[in-house]
This record gives C-alpha cells, structure tokens and sequence, in this order.
C-alpha cells in the first residue's frame, strides 16, 4: 500500500474505534435500563386494568411486598405464613412448583442462603480449576461419604449452572473475596476483577 492512501483509513479506523469504544460504554447503560424499564411496567401493568396512575401499581406492590416481609417478621404472623407454606407443601401439583420456586428465591436471598461458600474446584483436568459454590456437605442421601460434596458451577452470561460432586481435596475455600464478587467474577466469564467490584 502507498503511505499516501494510508492517511485517508487512519481517520475512518478512529470512527470506529471511537463507536466500539461508546458502544461498550453506552451498552450496558442501556441494557440496565430497559430491563428496569421492562420490569417496572410489568409490575405497573399489573394494577393498571383498577388504578390507571402511572407509576401507582408499582408503588402498590413493592409496598405490599414489603409489608409481607414484616409482616412474617411478626412471630404470630410468622407462624400463619409457616401454616401455609405446609399446607402448600402438602397440596398435590402444587408442592413441586411450589416448593422448587421457594428453595431457588431462598438459596440466594432467604434464611437458608446456598450460595455463600465460594470455593475452587478442580473439575475437568488436574490443572483446570472452577470458580464454584458448596450447596450440600452431607451427601449420605446419595451413598457417597462424608468425603464428597455438592459443587455448584455457574456458567458466564448465563442462568444456568452445572451441579458437580467432588472430593473434598479437589475443593478449595476461597477467603479473600466473597461470595457475591465470586458469583459476579464467574457469570461475567472473569472480566470483573473482585477487587475494582467493591
């Protein structure tokens, strides 16, 4: 190529680094705030057919939400709701719904939090290490020992995870971050350092 076409791609390669560079920037601003925006009319929508205030339903049910969490804070209320959860949990069809909903919203924000054991697991080959979380240290149910535990792997960009029992030696317990950065390190693939999520 002749240096003189040269100068003419340079301020076109700039263009478009600058896009990439307001794309990654703009990107994630935008996605945070159409899914804020996506799940605010939905709560709102839920209200609107009775109260068509904009913004009014979703007041209403975030409220609601709240005061049922005080609500079950209150030790009489508390055993009401734990009455009802039995009979949920003894109604055919329903328990299984039922039940796997509650143990999922309860693993990562309830009284039985799962995800709170960051660990290293080596998985895949002697040198291959995974960021994971120990859910389950008591695996008699499966007949494998009290040497095996339950490893939950979640993948990058994702709401899916893999489940691994493994060996107790081929599991590390992470101590110098905690568990939400080792969550927030794993589902981006490793491109947010712990350290700068704080």
């Amino acid at each position: 190529m002749s240096q003189e076409t040269r100068p003419s791609k340079n301020p076109l390669k700039r263009i478009a680094g600058y896009f990439l560079q307001g794309f990654v920037i703009l990107a994630p601003i935008a996605i945070t705030a159409y899914a804020l925006y996506w799940l605010f009319e939905r709560v709102d929508s839920i209200l609107r057919p009775y109260l068509n205030v904009p913004g009014l339903g979703f007041l209403l049910i975030i409220a609601s939400v709240v005061v049922v969490g005080w609500i079950s804070s209150n030790f009489l209320m508390g055993g009401l709701l734990n009455l009802f959860d039995q009979w949920m949990e003894r109604t055919p069809g329903v328990k299984l719904i039922y039940t796997s909903t509650r143990d999922f919203f309860e693993a990562f924000a309830g009284n039985k939090r799962k995800f709170n054991k960051a660990v290293l697991a080596n998985v895949l080959g002697p040198d291959v290490w995974v960021i994971g979380f120990v859910t389950d240290e008591e695996l008699a149910k499966f007949e494998l020992g009290a040497d095996k535990v339950s490893v939950y792997v979640p993948q990058g960009y994702n709401f899916a995870g893999q489940l691994y029992i493994l060996p107790r030696e081929k599991v590390r317990k992470l101590d110098k971050i905690s568990s939400g950065d080792a969550m927030k390190y794993a589902v981006t693939g490793g491109v947010v350092d712990p350290e700068e999520a704080e």
